[in-house]
């Protein structure tokens, strides 16, 4: 029996997650307080290619030698999340830096305190800024990850898991249901 057992494993050949194995999960993202931070679901699921640098080590390494149908629980730390927030990234920012370009008026409802404003550094990155403060001339915004200081609780199911392709590594993104559509 135990023979028909191991050839029965290698038949369905229940692969394990490992780099460059593409993932496909549900989860429920909570912190700290209980509050739910993001979820994936069994018909939206997440899908992504693992150790490629698509989501963060630690969450990696939490999935690392599962398989098809195995549940999962771990905790990463803020630290080893999206970090510590620093007041290096707390900036103020000109005010007429928001100003429309045809009447060079701020629209009324951009900078009220809480808004998060979509920005691009001088490199052409894209960042979000919250709005703390809105002075005279300058507004001081926060562009801390806003997951910063949180400590993040996962707990959910591994739905699939199979190779990447050759195209998709190459293209660094999961293609097809699911992924990027070309």
């Amino acid at each position: 029996m135990k023979i028909i057992g191991v050839r029965l494993q290698q038949f369905f050949n229940f692969m394990k997650i490992e780099k460059n194995k593409v993932v496909s999960l549900s989860y429920e993202l909570k912190l700290d307080n209980g509050d739910i931070a993001d979820t994936a679901t069994q018909e939206q699921p997440f899908v992504f290619i693992q150790g490629i640098g698509q989501t963060l080590p630690d969450f990696d390494s939490g999935l690392n030698g599962l398989k098809e149908g195995d549940s999962f629980k771990f905790d990463i730390e803020a630290a080893n999340a999206y970090g510590l927030s620093s007041d290096d990234f707390k900036v103020s920012v000109p005010k007429d830096v928001f100003a429309g370009s045809e009447e060079n008026e701020v629209p009324d409802d951009l900078l009220t305190v809480g808004n998060m404003i979509p920005m691009q550094d001088n490199q052409g990155n894209h960042l979000n800024g919250i709005v703390l403060s809105v002075e005279e001339d300058t507004v001081k915004l926060d562009f801390n990850h806003p997951l910063a200081d949180q400590n993040l609780h996962f707990s959910g199911k591994i739905i699939s898991v199979r190779e990447a392709t050759e195209e998709e590594l190459a293209h660094g993104h999961v293609h097809g249901e699911g992924g990027h559509h070309h």
